[in-house]
């Protein structure tokens, strides 16, 4: 009896251990690295094309504390979501030089068919180690190397059944864009009648961005941005 149980136990944890390397074989953000702490973002609603227009979205996610964004990878819920990544230029490209703790997600919807595509970003975040220096420039003073002229003030709300909050640049700041961009949490992406139950407004104050929203089923997320620039 002592041996079936040992065995039924023993079975137990190995269909655990494959349910888990598969799942973590669904997406390659951490492939290829030795330290990596897996981070999955939520469903990202991108706009259907618009006429002649296709909207954009962003969207940021963070590693933990101590950790910089050393993969990316995303799960489509549609193959026409152009999808990309905001970086930092410098060489050689690698964490810690052309990535940071945080990323940002950019994508856009080049079909014409799919009613509520969706999208969900992965990073897989290594340790901090430092990246590489600043070059310096040299002959013409007034050439400089890219840097980073703006910060992106995030703040991510859950909407229950509806939601206001603000997010604001810092006192030597000032805006120069914002955001609000619809999400859904869980590991399935939402059905378009959730998708088009949750709505988010901003209007845009005194170097802040203002939010309302609504709807989402339990499951919504919006993500309010603002864009800011040094004071200069």
């Amino acid at each position: 009896m002592k041996r079936v149980v040992v065995a039924l136990v023993a079975l137990a944890v190995f269909v655990v251990a494959a349910r888990a390397d598969t799942a973590a074989a669904a997406t390659s953000e951490c492939r290829g690295l030795m330290t990596c702490v897996p981070v999955a973002g939520p469903w990202v609603v991108v706009p259907a094309s618009q006429k002649k227009q296709r909207p954009q979205v962003q969207w940021q996610l963070n590693c933990p504390k101590g950790y910089i964004v050393g993969g990316v990878d995303a799960e489509l819920t549609d193959p026409a979501i152009d999808l990309w990544f905001l970086a930092t230029s410098g060489s050689p490209v690698g964490p810690g030089t052309t990535t940071s703790r945080t990323i940002v997600f950019v994508a856009t919807y080049v079909g014409s068919a799919k009613p509520a595509p969706t999208f969900r970003p992965h990073v897989g975040c290594v340790p901090a180690t430092g990246g590489g220096g600043r070059r310096t420039p040299t002959g013409i003073k007034a050439i400089v190397p890219p840097g980073r002229p703006t910060v992106h003030r995030v703040r991510n709300v859950r909407v229950q059944t509806q939601a206001a909050s603000f997010v604001a640049c810092h006192g030597d700041e000032r805006l120069v864009g914002a955001y609000a961009t619809r999400a859904f949490r869980g590991a399935e992406p939402p059905t378009p009648a959730v998708v088009a139950s949750l709505s988010a407004h901003s209007t845009l104050g005194r170097n802040r961005v203002v939010v309302r929203a609504h709807g989402g089923d339990g499951r919504g997320v919006v993500q309010i941005a603002a864009v800011c620039a040094g004071g200069r």
